[in-house]
């Protein structure tokens, strides 16, 4: 499976606000992070933040932080939220389906079993989960800031 950007920078924002939590996250802040397209970002800030995931504060000094208790965010919701239905293939839209071995074709039912088994993961997550490694991921995003430039790390947490 693979999740769109738009996904990606809605789980970005989300932890973010919660390791700054109680302090206000500035759009710019998660832009230079994360190196990623402040319209795409605001897009996906305004989506969460009627979705009530995020409250947002407008003005010079806004931005903004969880909308409820990172604990209470469930990865799953909000990857329905921003990807809409995982339809893998087509066949998992009735309206857009023209395959004519549905209903009997057994790739469809096991990928739609593997698309329920990556949901069921992504339902026993919560932002708090991913943000529980808190000083870890300050520390570098206070690396980031010191060097003001990204930088990138391996999976091992070296730098390439």
């Amino acid at each position: 499976m693979k999740l769109t950007s738009y996904t990606n920078y809605a789980m970005r924002c989300l932890q973010l606000a919660a390791l700054k939590e109680p302090e206000l996250v500035r759009i710019d802040d998660v832009t230079f992070i994360h190196g990623v397209s402040r319209p795409q970002v605001v897009k996906v800030v305004h989506k969460l933040g009627k979705a009530g995931f995020l409250e947002t504060v407008r003005g010079r000094n806004g931005g903004f932080r969880l909308g409820r208790p990172a604990k209470d965010i469930i990865i799953g919701d909000i990857v329905r939220l921003t990807e809409g239905p995982l339809d893998v293939v087509e066949c998992f839209n009735p309206e857009k389906n023209t395959c004519p071995l549905i209903g009997i074709c057994k790739l469809s039912k096991k990928i739609q079993e593997a698309t329920h088994a990556f949901m069921d993961v992504l339902d026993n997550v919560t932002i708090a989960d991913i943000s529980e490694n808190r000083i870890p991921l300050l520390n570098r995003i206070e690396l980031l800031e010191i060097t003001g430039k990204p930088v990138i790390f391996t999976q091992s947490g070296q730098t390439s």
